[in-house]
């Protein structure tokens, strides 16, 4: 199957799975006359999955992300989340949602990382013993035990980004959406942070939304992924797998594959018996050696 552009779609290995986010065709327009047409293909995350969003800025992502967390109301169209439209009735779900903002400093307001970490508890009314539990839980899940005294305004982007996920993780939430969680980490951290979400989806059944300009983290993060061209239309849907073998389509999101992918597309271009592209330098590896096997 090839990265999917028609408007029904189910999820593979998923099908049948809790169907926790849904949006159709919803438009947006703000003040300035921009509109964000969030249409084409369903927007669907199931419990469990991990879903990226893709697209070039102004696509739509950070609008899309706002809709699901029901800071917006759809102008037209339908946004479902647990059910619900979360706009009327995020108070229903919103204990079942973590979410860390692309600009983190706004979400980092508190005297200490831990009292940071502690607001979503106490403001549930928590008692302080569960409270502190939580709290160490959170930042020890982040190796950052030993940022909790520390002012968030002091620390680096990356160790704000890290204490940012610890407070929408700190009530267990089913339901993680990130804006572009990869910016400022180092690899050392972008590589933790990637374990941790893999962690969260496969034993907590933890869905996880992001979006991300990092084309390379999403062989290693996602399950399934959209990409959203200039204006909001989702063009296309697929496995990381299926999406880098339509570059054509991709281009359309001004998205340029991860260089792997470009290395094989040339490769075939050439030779029409080259392998299907890699999504991990170890994939590359293993299918140049049996294609060069094949040659010799």
């Amino acid at each position: 199957m090839t990265a999917t552009t028609h408007h029904s779609h189910d999820h593979g290995h998923l099908a049948g799975a809790d169907e926790i986010v849904r949006i159709s065709c919803v438009r947006h327009t703000y003040e300035d006359g921009t509109t964000v047409h969030l249409c084409g293909l369903d927007f669907l995350a199931h419990r469990g999955a991990r879903v990226a969003v893709l697209g070039p800025n102004g696509a739509g992502k950070t609008t899309m992300l706002f809709h699901i967390l029901g800071l917006m109301k759809p102008q037209e169209g339908e946004v479902s989340v647990f059910g619900v439209p979360p706009a009327d009735r995020w108070r229903d779900i919103r204990r079942r949602v973590g979410v860390v903002l692309q600009n983190v400093d706004e979400q980092l307001l508190a005297p200490t990382v831990f009292d940071d970490v502690a607001f979503s508890p106490r403001q549930y009314g928590l008692d302080e013993a569960e409270v502190v539990e939580r709290v160490k839980r959170a930042l020890d899940l982040l190796g950052i035990g030993s940022l909790a005294e520390r002012v968030p305004h002091n620390l680096s982007g990356g160790e704000k980004r890290k204490a940012a996920l610890a407070g929408a993780l700190v009530m267990e939430p089913e339901l993680l959406v990130l804006d572009e969680p990869f910016e400022g980490l180092d690899p050392a951290s972008r590589a933790s942070l990637l374990a941790l979400l893999d962690t969260l989806a496969s034993e907590r059944g933890v869905t996880v939304i992001l979006s991300t300009h990092d084309i390379d983290a999403v062989p290693e993060f996602a399950d399934y992924a959209y990409v959203l061209a200039p204006g909001g239309s989702i063009v296309l849907y697929g496995t990381p797998a299926e999406l880098f073998a339509s570059p054509d389509a991709l281009a359309e999101g001004n998205i340029k594959p991860p260089i792997l992918a470009e290395l094989f597309a040339r490769l075939r271009e050439r030779d029409d018996a080259a392998p299907d592209p890699a999504l991990s330098v170890a994939e590359a590896v293993d299918a140049l050696e049996r294609w060069k096997g094949c040659g010799d």
